[in-house]
């Protein structure tokens, strides 16, 4: 018989409300098109801001965006990425001198939105953390 650890619990309930849910179907394609928007607005609003005079820096910078936009749209940490992205567009709100851009305004809304509903059913997030149905044949009988 096997104890059950309180202390197990808040890990299960963490990792569960991040992966909440994984739609098929049309919402899952729904929420492939939408981490695709997602990625190529932020990888806009980010190389919108930056001009480098180092080629070794702006090659970096440009791989960091590159794969940081490549995991958003195949859904590798998406929770994570989201917040990232929504984290850049309020930057860019509040960083730029000219008035408040509509561009950046629906990154933050697109992004927001990607962060509450999820990665969906076709991403790697799906694959790695999704849930799993686990069947426990029939013990043999004694007798």
């Amino acid at each position: 018989m096997r104890v059950f650890n309180f202390r197990e619990m808040p890990i299960i309930f963490c990792v569960q409300r991040l992966y909440s849910m994984f739609p098929q179907g049309g919402p899952g394609f729904g929420l492939l098109l939408l981490r695709t928007a997602t990625a190529a607005m932020f990888a806009l609003n980010i190389t919108q801001r930056f001009n480098f005079s180092s080629p070794v820096l702006y090659w970096v910078v440009l791989s960091v965006i590159v794969l940081t936009s490549v995991s958003l749209c195949i859904g590798f940490l998406t929770p994570l990425l989201a917040v990232m992205a929504c984290g850049v567009a309020v930057a860019n709100v509040f960083l730029t001198e000219q008035t408040i851009d509509v561009v950046y305004v629906l990154t933050t809304l697109t992004s927001a939105a990607l962060f509450f509903l999820g990665p969906g059913a076709y991403s790697v997030d799906a694959k790695l953390f999704g849930l799993r149905v686990t069947v426990v044949p029939p013990r043999k009988s004694s007798f």
